[in-house]
């Protein structure tokens, strides 16, 4: 097993090296907590794109469709059943209504989905707290080793700690 520098685990590493570890890893953290933030409003995107198309679906066949399938329902139902032809029309309109109501509430359902989406806003509140937390930061004290202990000293650390 290697550190994300090549070195071995446990092996000596100079302040330089360890830092650069840190650097690019902190590096790649951000990268990735913006990735996630994009697609997480890539989704949003699409459910508010959803929602609009039901809502704009609902509204072309309320608007497109009363003539003709009006008429059509309406001469169908006389047919049908032989009643009076004017409330035959206002079966055929409420059935429309209908049909546009459902679809109005397929695109309520997608926009309460798109609005209750926190994701953007999770990732952001992360990368505070993770800045945060990284600006608090400080180094542990080290005590001061004696010449003739230091890379040993240092060695034995590095091994008890792994």
């Amino acid at each position: 097993m290697s550190a994300p520098d090549g070195s071995p685990v446990g092996a000596e590493r100079s302040i330089g090296q360890l830092f650069a570890s840190a650097t690019t890893e902190m590096s790649a953290l951000v990268h990735d907590e913006i990735a996630l933030a994009k697609a997480q409003l890539k989704q949003d995107v699409k459910k508010g794109a959803v929602s609009g198309g039901a809502f704009s679906m609902a509204g072309a066949v309320l608007v497109f469709s009363l003539p003709m399938l009006n008429f059509a329902l309406a001469y169908g139902i006389r047919t049908w059943s032989g009643w009076n032809l004017a409330v035959c029309f206002l079966l055929s309109f409420a059935a429309n209504v209908l049909v546009a109501g459902l679809l109005a509430l397929i695109g309520v359902a997608f926009a309460k989905k798109a609005k209750k989406s926190q994701g953007p806003q999770k990732v952001a509140a992360s990368m505070k707290e993770t800045a945060g937390v990284l600006q608090n930061a400080k180094p542990h004290p080290r005590a001061e080793l004696p010449e003739d202990r230091g890379p040993a000293a240092i060695e034995a650390v590095a091994r008890s700690s792994s």
